[in-house]
């Protein structure tokens, strides 16, 4: 018996060595931990994502000292001055576990807490536990005690979807971790435990006797006298948290969330991504969004994209209600872009070495039965390209993309970035193919930039460390190709061409006082009604249509969508980006070819400068002789 325990002890210990041997070091452990990724706004404010969860990181000095305290109290009493393993501690639940005959207190202080939920697996084994030590006690000897205590309040799950105490308190009260109450601390110190079973929304009257507990053990404790522990009783007696909901641009949190996964493995640490969301812009497009259909007595959804020209989005909104759907309208719907698509049709014509004042045969035309109708059902004979354009003329335009070639209008489309699947079918210049309202706004983007492609982005720098430097992201500019530079050789021509759209075509509700360029399009049926251009800060996109595709009742383009796109364009000519506002001019009034000769025969009043002429009444007009 002698001889048998001597071995099984022999065999412990060699166990115990070899456990300990192969135990990898903190910084091994350290360095394959996962980033955690915060986000700001523009303005640096935290960012409310996936949907009503904020995310944020706060420094020892945001975090009040009664919070501070009514964790320490609660959690771990002596963590200022055990070494990480609280050994009295270990030994005091032991004895009160076994009175009761079951597990009702643990012995793991703060330090083996952040160590469990940082750095190792959910697993119950000796190695584990053996590890955690060792690692407790590198932590220690590290890191101060506030730093560990720091990390700690940022990493505990308190519930709900909230990771970290700056979470948890807007999530259950609406409020900054700096503005937090001993009453509000207390309860959410009270939470740590068991967050799904003790929390305002699942049991507050088990909260409000836990929190009562933390300020009874905070007073026992000399962290508060009694005065403060009154009035944090009185304050607990009436709490009723309300659930947090995002009040705006939940789309745009989500979109960017996905985008960061993609980021998140080139960081360690506490990162916090700096996201080109505008909460002043995304405010306005919301409520230009709502106003129109409302107004409009509309019941279809909406969709708006706002973004400087070089790509930044400042705005997203995915339809109506977030709260009633979350799914992404500008970005994930594939959707007919109409005669939006035109645009393309027309620069691949221009670079092609085709001009504005070209004359094109609008007549009927038949393509292996396929016979495209102008809406109304006229036909307008031979007309300039320009005119074209802006009256937005089907049969016109089908001829033109057959004349310049399918495939070389696909390349012009893949040239400014449209990704989605496109078919080489005449109805391809009608914008047969389904196309996300993000790709489209993107494409108009870099006709407005002169830079082609343009990529929507919503992250614009990180800063990290313990000083919380700033970098900003620097994207490199596509390199020039020679379809790309054929196109930007016909940048001025479209961009007139989008502003006669404007100014005389089918997109005069999205008229500005500074000038604006633009193109509306209306898929078959009604189905979908889209208006994207810009002015000298934004390019904006708009699409209205039903989630189900059906028709809408008479909507165009020209109608709700243009009269959204204006509302939105008017509200934020103050309000855009300062760094927008040097990246493009806002264009000058359009100036197309016309026949000179035969209109200033027909018309006294005729102007040669913009092809107009004075009619009897109401506004100048395009000269089409």
């Amino acid at each position: 018996m002698i001889g048998f325990a001597a071995l099984v002890c022999l065999g412990l210990s060699v166990t115990l060595i070899a456990a300990f041997m192969t135990l990898p070091d903190l910084e091994e452990v350290e360095t394959g931990v996962e980033s955690q990724l915060v986000f700001a706004d523009s303005e640096g404010n935290p960012l409310i994502a996936r949907g009503s969860v904020p995310s944020t990181y706060a420094g020892p000095e945001q975090i009040p000292d009664v919070l501070k305290d009514a964790v320490v109290a609660i959690e771990d009493r002596r963590f200022f001055d055990h070494g990480g393993l609280d050994f009295r501690a270990i030994l005091r639940a032991g004895v009160i576990n076994l009175r009761a005959g079951r597990i009702v207190q643990g012995g793991s202080t703060l330090t083996q807490q952040l160590v469990k939920i940082s750095y190792l697996k959910p697993e119950r084994t000796f190695s584990r536990k053996l590890h955690e030590a060792v690692l407790t006690k590198q932590l220690e000897w590290r890191l101060s005690k506030q730093e560990i205590l720091t990390r700690y309040l940022n990493s505990v799950y308190l519930g709900t979807g909230s990771t970290g105490m700056p979470a948890a308190a807007q999530v259950y009260f609406g409020t900054d971790i700096s503005k937090l109450s001993l009453a509000q601390s207390a309860a959410l110190a009270a939470m740590i435990r068991a967050p799904s079973a003790v929390n305002p929304f699942s049991n507050l009257d088990l909260l409000k006797d836990r929190a009562a507990l933390v300020i009874d053990l905070m007073l026992e404790q000399s962290r508060i006298d009694k005065g403060s522990a009154n009035a944090a009783r009185a304050e607990l007696a009436s709490m009723a948290p309300e659930r947090a909901t995002a009040s705006y641009g939940s789309w745009f949190s989500d979109w960017v969330v996905n985008e960061a996964d993609k980021l998140s493995g080139r960081f360690d640490g506490v990162v916090t991504l700096h996201t080109t969301f505008d909460p002043e812009i995304q405010t306005i497009a919301e409520a230009s969004v709502q106003a129109i259909l409302e107004e409009a007595g509309s019941t279809a959804e909406a969709a708006l994209i706002a973004m400087t020209p070089s790509g930044q989005i400042v705005a997203m909104v995915g339809g109506r209600d977030y709260s009633q759907s979350q799914f992404n309208r500008a970005t994930d719907a594939l959707r007919s872009p109409g005669s939006t698509f035109k645009t393309f049709v027309y620069l691949t014509a221009l670079a092609q070495g085709i001009l504005p004042g070209d004359r094109i045969n609008d007549a009927p035309i038949n393509i292996d039965g396929y016979r495209p109708e102008n809406f109304g059902g006229r036909f307008r004979g031979k007309v300039t390209l320009a005119e074209a354009f802006a009256r937005s003329l089907n049969a016109a335009s089908v001829r033109l993309a057959m004349a310049v070639g399918l495939d070389r209008v696909i390349e012009t489309a893949r040239a400014l970035g449209i990704e989605a699947e496109l078919s080489e079918t005449p109805a391809l210049a009608l914008g047969a193919s389904g196309v996300t309202l993000l790709d489209m706004v993107e494409g108009y983007a870099g006709i407005a930039s002169g830079i082609i492609p343009v990529v929507g982005r919503g992250i614009s720098g990180i800063s990290s460390g313990e000083d919380g430097s700033y970098f900003s992201f620097r994207y490199p500019e596509p390199p020039l190709t020679g379809t790309t530079q054929a196109l930007l050789s016909a940048r001025d021509d479209i961009t007139n061409m989008l502003a006669l759209v404007v100014s005389d075509g089918t997109g005069q509700a999205a008229h500005l006082p500074g000038g604006a360029v633009g193109k509306t399009g209306t898929s078959q049926d009604y189905r979908d009604a889209l208006f994207i251009g810009w002015n000298g800060s934004l390019v904006t996109g708009v699409w209205v249509g039903n989630d189900d595709n059906t028709p809408m009742d008479g909507v165009t383009g020209g109608a709700l969508p243009a009269r959204i796109w204006q509302t939105f364009m008017a509200a934020t000519a103050t309000s855009a980006p300062a760094q927008a506002t040097s990246e493009l001019a806002a264009p000058e009034p359009a100036a197309p070819s016309c026949n000179i000769s035969a209109c200033e025969r027909s018309y006294r009043s005729f102007r040669a400068s913009d092809c107009t002429y004075q009619p009897y009444r109401g506004q100048r007009k395009l000269c089409t002789r």
